[in-house]
């Protein structure tokens, strides 16, 4: 049975009015022990209204509806799809080559298995990266300039930087909170995100091809970045194990919240202090219900997610940072060049030198 999952919630504007103050500092206690116990949390950001949300997830629904062969223009498999168009069918689970995360499924109690799938995606996903790009690095491919869909130049740029910053700025002081109350420098994690590839990458999911109960968008994994946020779904079905406990949990996220994981690259930093979160996406009977009141209104059946992924800089090392860097975590996390590490993941996920689908 699938419990419903009661995130704590983390107030941003406390800590953007004084990060000193003791408020803000409770906060920071907040975020750390929401990532630490459950690899996720809420939060609420004032910069971020919902009417922005609102007008991307308007823009990029009418970006997917448009023709297979249309969106193909925009696909940049070249690039390991680090930019532009990912066609669904494309991208693949972790776990279907991840030791690791087989382990951790098999071990999982029958009613908290995740929904199993028989190969890639069924979903579309676009890439637009956020944030200035690094004047020299030795990873031009996760450090390419954005694709412009042709139908869209008039607003794509406008409507995909404003919301996409925004959401960078949020998860961006939620790096800050967490690296405040693991007991690091304010700047840990920021630093070394500075000119990280950041990319704002919507998922689209057709609700009207694909309607079956327990219909697998986004099979069993984690990601592979620092910090993920998303924006609220207008279609339910993320399910998410906390600290791999083995309880599977529905989250739903409150109007006027943002929804923010951990990912592996902050794993990594952290020595497994914080684990990145295991989810997936799927249709339950919440979404097909959603589904039928969307028809009946005539309104577009793509189920968008309104995701960013916040990096660490390419070019920087992922190893355990004090005071996490005890002998214990870095034998168990050698350091590595988080360019490196991503193409790794890149190739787990078949999207390293892939072809696009036709």
């Amino acid at each position: 049975m699938v419990v419903p999952l009661a995130l704590p919630v983390v107030d941003l504007a406390v800590y953007l009015a004084d990060p000193t103050s003791d408020a803000a500092r409770a906060e920071a206690a907040k975020a750390a022990d929401a990532l630490t116990s459950y690899g996720a949390l809420l939060v609420r950001d004032p910069r971020v209204p919902e009417h922005a949300n609102a007008e991307f997830l308007d823009m990029v629904e009418a970006y997917f509806e448009q023709p297979h062969d249309t969106k193909l223009a925009d696909v940049r498999p070249e690039l390991s799809y680090q930019i532009g168009a990912t066609p669904e069918f494309t991208e693949e689970p972790m776990c279907l080559r991840d030791t690791r995360c087989l382990e951790i499924m098999a071990a999982l109690p029958d009613a908290d298995k995740p929904v199993q799938w028989t190969g890639a995606d069924p979903k579309w996903r676009f890439f637009h990266r956020i944030g200035p790009e690094p004047t020299e690095t030795k990873f031009p491919t996760l450090n390419a300039p954005p694709v412009v869909p042709a139908a869209f130049e008039d607003k794509w740029l406008r409507v995909m930087d404003g919301y996409g910053q925004q959401l960078h700025d949020a998860v961006e002081v939620v790096a800050e909170l967490a690296a405040v109350g693991l007991g690091m420098p304010r700047d840990a994690f920021t630093s070394r995100a500075q000119y990280g590839a950041h990319l704002l990458a919507p998922t689209g999911s057709d609700l009207a091809r694909f309607n079956t109960l327990n219909t697998v968008f986004a099979g069993f994994h984690y990601d592979l970045n620092f910090l993920t946020i998303h924006g609220k779904s207008r279609f339910p079905g993320l399910h998410v194990w906390a600290r791999n406990s083995g309880v599977k949990m529905s989250v739903a996220v409150p109007d006027g919240c943002l929804l923010v994981q951990a990912g592996k690259e902050m794993e990594l930093l952290t020595g497994g202090v914080v684990l990145a979160g295991y989810h997936e996406v799927i249709v339950t009977e919440k979404t097909l219900e959603v589904v039928e009141r969307k028809k009946a209104a005539g309104e577009s059946l793509w189920r968008v997610s309104s995701t960013l992924f916040y990096h660490i800089a390419s070019d920087h090392v992922l190893e355990p940072l004090p005071p996490t860097d005890t002998d214990e975590n870095k034998a168990k996390y050698p350091p590595i060049v988080c360019g490196d590490y991503v193409a790794k993941e890149l190739e787990m996920i078949s999207l390293s030198g892939s072809k696009p689908s036709q």
